[in-house]
């Protein structure tokens, strides 16, 4: 792919080609003072450009995070230039700047200070499928008009959207019920649409997991085998080569990386000495495949789970590498030919950092229907339209507990609902203890609940210094209402 990971952060020290040793940056410098300015103008750039918003909505309820950041733009302290021919945002403060451009189906990258360029060249990609709105649902838009089924409560689900919208200051985007393959409940709230590209952060990570599952079913990949990565290769006894890609869809790699929980001696010990680790691929105009494979081993593998963007930018490197030298194919169209295409998505923005690599761990962004059409995947276990996508064994290895994590929350790449032995301690008691989902910052879900037929997704705009206290408690009142009408007997506390 790249002939070199020394320039990986090549803008963070004085702007020239650094070395693989450790990076010292102090929080004061300009390097660092960037990497606060380029996510904001990365955020603000897609919802102008990706979902084709409403500037001062997009502004207020995506980019605009915080409080401070909140009081630091109407102060006058942080501002944004956009610039309308090359479709560039620049976020600036204090004398320093960084910014993002728009690059078609590759939604917005963050650029370096030296050039307006990626290190890559975009291409078109391009759908097969024919037009949605006349074909039917789920592999187009067209819904049936009869009406819903006897036995789906259609008061229940109103009552369900109606919780889940009922304050504003929640900023909740949409709503989509699915039941037995049909919608039956959809709604949308703060200027979003049927049609709009909505943040879907941490969802793709789920979409990573099931690219893997796809290779996995064509037979170029196993599940339970050591991680074809060729860093950990170079010597007999890297302790990293006995990484599985279990242990990467699992985030139990053990590899050194800071993020949420870390120690100050870990924070230490970053890439960046104070700045996470896991932080990284959001904010610095670095190659994240390259940088997740260089980081060294801090656990052994399948002993230690927790939440790690290093393992699913890990796993993004194994599918590029296998997907351009083992099959062949463009990269950066392969996801639309081999999976969107197959379950009805004709417009997935999969954002690439400056090297061209999808950042599946939150760049990117669906409509609530794509998000739907995924989570009807997994429930009908890799099936679609008679053709199988995914491996039984890899629907069932994602939605199982992860052994290395304290507890049975995480599986690979998805979040669980598990309960304990007694049938208590489920994570949202609203939800059966067979759901899990595909979860993103800022309250983005696709929930597959196999024990009654469901996928319910809800997507919500990230951003807001006044969000609601209650907010997670009507969203847990919403699914819990959504279930009931589909189940009468189902009850929560």
């Amino acid at each position: 792919m790249r002939a070199s990971l020394a320039p990986i952060l090549i803008t963070l020290v004085a702007f020239s080609t650094v070395g693989p040793e450790l990076v010292v940056a102090q929080s004061s410098s300009p390097a660092v003072a960037r990497l606060t300015l380029a996510g904001p103008a990365k955020r603000y750039c897609s919802g102008i450009w990706v979902s084709k918003r409403e500037r001062p909505e997009a502004l207020y309820n995506s980019v605009l995070w915080d409080q401070a950041l909140l009081e630091a733009y109407e102060g006058g302290s942080l501002e944004f230039a956009i610039d309308e021919e090359r479709r560039m945002v620049t976020a600036s403060r204090d004398g320093v700047s960084a910014s993002a451009r728009h690059f078609g189906d590759q939604g917005c990258v963050i650029l370096r200070p030296e050039t307006d360029k990626p290190l890559f060249t975009p291409v078109s990609v391009v759908s097969a499928l024919p037009d949605a709105a006349s074909t039917p649902w789920p592999m187009g838009d067209k819904l049936p008009e009869t009406p819903l089924p006897a036995d789906v409560d259609g008061a229940l689900l109103d009552d369900a959207a109606r919780t889940f919208f009922a304050n504003d200051n929640d900023r909740r985007a949409a709503f989509i019920v699915v039941h037995r393959g049909r919608i039956v409940k959809e709604a949308y709230g703060s200027g979003a649409h049927v049609d709009m590209q909505l943040e879907s952060w941490s969802m793709g990570k789920s979409m990573t997991a099931t690219l893997m599952g796809r290779l996995i079913q064509k037979g170029l990949l196993e599940l339970w085998q050591g991680a074809p990565v060729p860093e950990w290769q170079l010597s007999p006894d890297d302790p990293r080569a006995e990484i599985r890609i279990a242990d990467l869809l699992r985030m139990s790699s053990g590899l050194r990386f800071s993020g949420g929980g870390s120690t100050p001696e870990q924070m230490a010990a970053s890439y960046i000495p104070g700045q996470a680790d896991h932080r990284l691929g959001y904010t610095a105009p670095i190659d994240i495949f390259r940088f997740s494979a260089s980081r060294d081993a801090e656990h052994p593998p399948n002993t230690v789970g927790r939440y790690r963007n290093s393992d699913p930018w890990t796993l993004g490197y194994i599918v590029r590498r296998t997907v351009e030298n083992e099959l062949g194919e463009q990269y950066l169209t392969w996801p639309q030919r081999e999976l969107f295409d197959k379950i009805g998505i004709r417009r997935f923005v999969a954002e690439t950092d400056i090297y061209g690599n999808f950042i599946l761990t939150g760049y990117n962004y669906g409509t609530a229907r794509h998000w739907a059409r995924l989570g009807l995947l997994y429930l009908q276990r890799g099936m679609w339209n008679g053709e199988r996508l995914l491996p039984e064994e890899f629907v069932d290895f994602v939605q199982t507990p992860a052994p290395a994590w304290p507890e049975p929350i995480y599986g690979g790449l998805f979040w669980l609902n598990t309960a304990d032995e007694t049938g208590r301690g489920s994570r949202i008691p609203s939800l059966p203890p067979d759901a899990y989902n595909a979860a993103g910052a800022g309250d983005q879900r696709t929930y597959i609940i196999p024990s009654r037929d469901l996928v319910i997704v809800v997507m919500s705009h990230r951003a807001g210094a006044s969000f609601a206290r209650d907010r997670r408690t009507r969203e847990f009142e919403a699914l819990g209402l959504a279930v009931k009408a589909v189940d009468p007997r189902w009850n929560w506390n």
